[in-house]
């Protein structure tokens, strides 16, 4: 293969293969730190403003953004369009993504439109060869994440699906090095998480009174699927439009369980309602056990959101016989707590190679009168030594771009968004009818 005499577009499509695990080669990937990859942003409000922005952190000059298409023309897509314009961007705007397609030349498509929309919006790209990186939730459809699956694999484009944290520094640590090498933790047993949100933070997005005028009109609303610009502001609290908490928050969370135990799930049950925000459709608050089965037998993991209390915010705790992780994407939350019972030397190689600080030492604390005997004494932490100073979305992203160029395999390709898909989108199932889930093993293949 001549490099000299390619063109970029051929390159992209060579390298692409890379980045799907197809084939590995030092001279591609040495080729292509200086290609240019022409992308699009098709979804110009809160979601995609963060991954616009992220981008744009990265500072680098050959990711360029040629268009954004938005439905709100007047606001979100102006908006965006100019910024990236102030950036020296092309940015073209428009609100028809199919005569975007149509009209530009691109390499790849970042979409952050609602859930409903991913699907039409990510195989119409993938058709056009354009490579894709799509929002989680993959989609409220098993069916249409399947579709998503097919049409990548048809078209040989890639699909990174936005489950964040697997390319998160300090997560990919903890399951490499905690989780896989040392198994610090020992036999795990028991998974807890939660997200929760406080009331406030979970308010109906109202319009501001000064956009009123500017507002998408009723025809285009009902055209793209909305009933009222409040039902847009809102989506994600609506059937057939977004999942509710638990798939807007949780499948983060839970994408977790099944990425550091190496396993799904064989069933679900779970509890939930809409009792505070009784206008809702989807249910504000969920508590969801999954049973994992694993090598060394069932984990139970739990798993909580609500939308009323913040209090212990977000986070998930892996628990062994032998030591607890517990992590969060907030850079205060990255400990590991080793059992009373387990040896400080057994730890000691672990502080060496750098994958835990040594914990600071503090004064023993005698026993308060009257307390269980067979409770442990409270652990002093191990500290994670990986911190992550960029936008939490930004190594994901980073991750994307590298697999177009050939340096690198995707991180959340969409055979795994599509796993975390069918393990989530059956919580809400498993509410639904108040019962208890079985999973086949079919479900989370595609």
């Amino acid at each position: 293969m001549n490099f000299d005499t390619m063109d970029r577009r051929s390159f992209l499509q060579g390298t692409a293969a890379l980045g799907a695990g197809l084939m590995l080669g030092q001279t591609a990937t040495g080729q292509s730190n200086s290609d240019t990859i022409n992308i699009a942003l098709l979804g110009a409000g809160a979601q995609g403003k963060v991954l616009m922005n992220a981008i744009l952190n990265m500072k680098n000059p050959n990711i360029r953004f040629q268009a954004v298409c938005d439905i709100w023309k007047d606001y979100n897509l102006k908006l965006v369009s100019a910024t990236l314009k102030a950036y020296k961007h092309k940015a073209t705007p428009y609100t028809d993504y199919q005569e975007m397609l149509d009209k530009e030349e691109l390499d790849a498509v970042i979409i952050a439109t609602p859930d409903f929309w991913h699907a039409e919006h990510a195989i119409a790209c993938l058709n056009k060869k354009l490579h894709v990186y799509c929002e989680k939730e993959m989609s409220n459809s098993l069916e249409k994440a399947k579709e998503m699956v097919l049409a990548s694999r048809s078209n040989e484009r890639l699909l990174q699906i936005g489950h964040q944290r697997r390319s998160n520094p300090r997560y990919r640590f903890c399951y490499d090095n905690i989780i896989k090498e040392a198994k610090m933790l020992g036999h795990i047993t028991t998974i807890n998480g939660q997200w929760n949100r406080s009331r406030q933070a979970c308010v109906d997005i109202e319009l501001n009174p000064k956009l009123a005028s500017i507002a998408i009109d009723e025809a285009t609303l009902n055209k793209y699927g909305f009933k009222s610009m409040k039902q847009y502001l809102n989506w994600r609290w609506y059937k057939g439009l977004g999942g509710g908490p638990i798939v807007d928050l949780g499948s983060h969370q839970i994408d977790i369980y099944a990425w550091f135990l190496d396993a799904q799930p064989r069933s679900v049950m779970a509890s939930g309602g809409t009792d505070y925000w009784t206008d809702h459709e989807w249910y504000d608050n969920v508590i969801a056990i999954y049973e994992f089965p694993t090598k060394e037998g069932i984990v139970r993991a739990s798993y909580q959101t609500i939308t009323t209390n913040s209090a212990g915010g977000y986070f998930e705790q892996f628990m062994g016989d032998e030591g607890t992780l517990e992590i969060s994407e907030a850079a205060a939350r990255g400990n590991v707590y080793r059992e009373a019972s387990v040896p400080e030397d057994n730890w000691k190689p672990w502080v060496a190679k750098g994958f835990v600080n040594q914990p600071v030492k503090v004064e023993k604390i005698e026993a308060v009168k009257g307390e269980d005997s067979r409770s442990s004494p409270k652990p002093q932490p191990y500290t994670l030594p990986i911190t992550l100073d960029k936008p939490f979305h930004q190594p994901h992203l980073e991750n994307f771009f590298d697999a177009i160029h050939g340096k690198a395999k995707l991180n959340c390709p969409g055979e795994i968004g599509y796993e975390t898909a069918a393990m989530v989108l059956k919580v809400n199932e498993a509410v639904a009818k108040g019962c208890k889930l079985d999973f086949k093993p079919d479900e989370f293949h595609v």
